[in-house]
């Protein structure tokens, strides 16, 4: 079998305004400086795949040392900003290094690390995976160089580290993956499936898994925090409205193809139980 296992751990969890989870119509900066309301805390997911080429994440999580090192943020406003955004609580057994060995799994083992975007709450194994391939959209990795970076989530310290290996897919047309036109088939052997998903950043992708006899799964990154509202049609609060409309609709639209396919974003609390009521069952069924 060419993927084994695909699992979930999480690196801590995340408070968010509800205006992030759902669109308010209000301009960001507004409601993220002015909003009183915070969500229960919500996972910071990691997917795990065991593909026989090697141990495979989808993400990477947030770096603990955003909660200990006073220096992880930019001061002054953008700093203010950060701080206004989300609060994380992240313990010592928390780091993605500890997280996989908790599931039986060295760190050194992982081969690819596919990063769905590049906001801090993604990004932050990365100085853990300086001996792994980093699969990263060539339009995000763009961005890093684009002005004012820290202001759109984007931390070039935390990112652009010495060793680290990124490499850009290579969008194609790839069968049995439709309404995507294209994606990146990343070993060739259809299982593991990049195809573009922008909208909360431009360069945002998703990763479509595919074993066979069985439903596929798709992870979402933060196209949505609620794969509820997503079945909906509804956005939420960060990113542009045209990318995330077009995406979401995308996404839905495979839903409706596959309908037994389960989408996995990474802050949506229900995922973990989703993706282990499929893995469940597949193995009850062997």
């Amino acid at each position: 079998m060419t993927i084994k296992n695909v699992s979930v751990v999480s690196t801590g969890t995340v408070s968010i305004h509800p205006e992030h989870v759902l669109a308010s119509g209000k301009p960001l900066y507004w409601w993220v400086m002015t909003s009183r309301r915070w969500t229960a805390p919500r996972p910071i997911n990691v997917y795990v795949i065991e593909h026989e080429n090697g141990l495979v994440l989808f993400d990477t999580g947030q770096d603990r040392a955003s909660v200990t090192d006073p220096r992880y943020f930019p001061g002054g406003p953008t700093g203010l900003f950060y701080k206004r955004l989300a609060r994380f609580e992240i313990g010592e057994d928390q780091t993605l290094t500890a997280r996989l060995a908790a599931q039986g799994h060295d760190i050194a083992d992982v081969r690819t690390a596919i990063i769905s975007h590049l906001h801090q709450d993604h990004i932050g194994g990365l100085r853990e995976l300086t001996h792994a391939e980093i699969m990263v959209s060539a339009q995000e990795w763009a961005s890093l160089h684009e002005p004012r970076p820290e202001m759109r989530g984007l931390l070039r310290d935390h990112i652009e580290l010495p060793g680290l290996r990124p490499r850009h897919p290579e969008f194609r047309p790839v069968p049995g993956i439709a309404p995507f036109t294209e994606g990146h088939d990343l070993f060739g052997d259809g299982s593991l499936v990049l195809v573009p998903t922008p909208g909360h950043t431009p360069g945002s992708m998703s990763l479509l898994v595919r074993r066979p006899g069985r439903d596929p799964l798709l992870m979402v990154g933060d196209l949505t925090y609620d794969d509820h509202l997503l079945r909906e049609g509804r956005l939420p609060g960060v990113g542009e409205e045209e990318g995330l409309r077009a995406s979401t609709a995308l996404v839905n639209e495979f839903r409706r193809r596959n309908p037994g396919v389960t989408i996995l974003a990474a802050h949506d609390p229900r995922a973990a139980a989703a993706l282990a009521a499929v893995e469940s069952t597949a193995h009850a069924s062997r």
